[in-house]
């Protein structure tokens, strides 16, 4: 499918940090635009003022209600976006994680069939938990514990995957399914317990920057223009996934501490705490699916990224 003038899509979470970019980038194309989001974790704030934007304030596991006015006609496209992702959420909202990825899922998927709309659901490299190999192919089943800590949020995207497979397969929805890896960028909660956004509050504070553990467990940061920009090629494509989307470039959590008391001209210093349970030792996605079936590359490097990201936190 090509977006564009006249073509109507609905975001799940859109108020979220990917769901607002996916909102720019849908308006971008022309696109009419609905959001459903309860604000749990998303901020109106991200949302920009546009004719052809709907904001409503509703809870994806209460169903699509099509007697709302934006919400009566047929959407062409159903991005479903909406989940809390921050391990402090893990802790603190378990169930309503649990709520969103599997009866959310299932209403947005029936939406999806009804309208005969191209359907998006977000995974993530969580399904794939602490990995036992490097990197990590869409093959691979993963290493997931199923009671841990973060079960909540990994099994719920699992769950996600295998309705939204089941309704590709048994009811003929046109759905794609995508594992998105470490994404920061503007935007980003300022509580999101992700090291990212702990890392530049400190640093702006001149606080010192909590490394759990030793730091020497790797992750592969992703900016979110560089995430919007896959997002849309796998939307308007035929692929159905599972496919991943991130960066290759793999940093240590003590080498982005660095980076960021560097750029952030901090005097902060690096403490060590422990490391919180189930805390994978290393993520980087494995991108040649992406590569050869949609011409994916990631651009934006991690210096460059994370100066934007640096200058959003320091003038919020």
């Amino acid at each position: 499918m090509n977006l564009g003038n006249n073509s109507r899509v609905l975001i799940t979470g859109g108020a979220g940090l990917v769901g607002s970019h996916l909102v720019d980038a849908c308006l971008e194309r022309g696109a009419e635009v609905v959001v459903i989001d309860n604000f749990v974790t998303g901020t109106r704030t991200n949302l920009a003022d546009n004719e052809r934007l709907s904001v409503l304030d509703l809870d994806i596991c209460d169903g699509i209600p099509s007697e709302q006015p934006a919400l009566s006609e047929k959407f062409d496209a159903i991005l479903h976006f909406a989940c809390p992702a921050s391990p402090v959420d893990f802790a603190t909202i378990p169930l309503e994680i649990l709520r969103v990825d599997s009866i959310g899922t299932l209403h947005a998927l029936e939406r999806a069939k009804t309208d005969r709309a191209r359907f998006l659901v977000a995974s993530t490299s969580e399904v794939y938990g602490d990995p036992l190999i490097h990197p990590q192919e869409e093959s691979y089943w993963g290493n997931v514990n199923p009671i841990g800590v973060r079960s909540c949020y990994d099994e719920a995207k699992r769950f996600s995957e295998a309705a939204t497979v089941a309704y590709a397969r048994n009811e003929g929805v046109n759905a794609a399914i995508v594992r998105i890896f470490n994404t920061y960028g503007p935007r980003m909660r300022p509580d999101d317990g992700r090291v990212v956004p702990n890392f530049i509050n400190q640093a702006l504070a001149n606080q010192p920057l909590t490394v759990h553990g030793d730091g020497s467990q790797t992750r592969s940061l992703c900016y979110i223009d560089d995430l919007v920009r896959g997002l849309m090629l796998l939307l308007e494509s035929n692929e159905p996934g599972p496919i991943n989307l991130g960066a290759e470039y793999e940093l240590s959590v003590r080498e982005m501490a660095e980076i960021i008391i560097r750029l952030t001209g901090s005097t902060s210093s690096i403490e060590f705490t422990d490391r919180p349970a189930d805390d994978p030792e290393r993520r980087r996605p494995d991108l040649t699916r992406a590569k050869e079936l949609l011409g994916y590359e990631p651009h934006v490097n991690y210096e460059q990224g994370l100066k934007a990201t640096i200058d959003y936190f320091a003038t919020s």
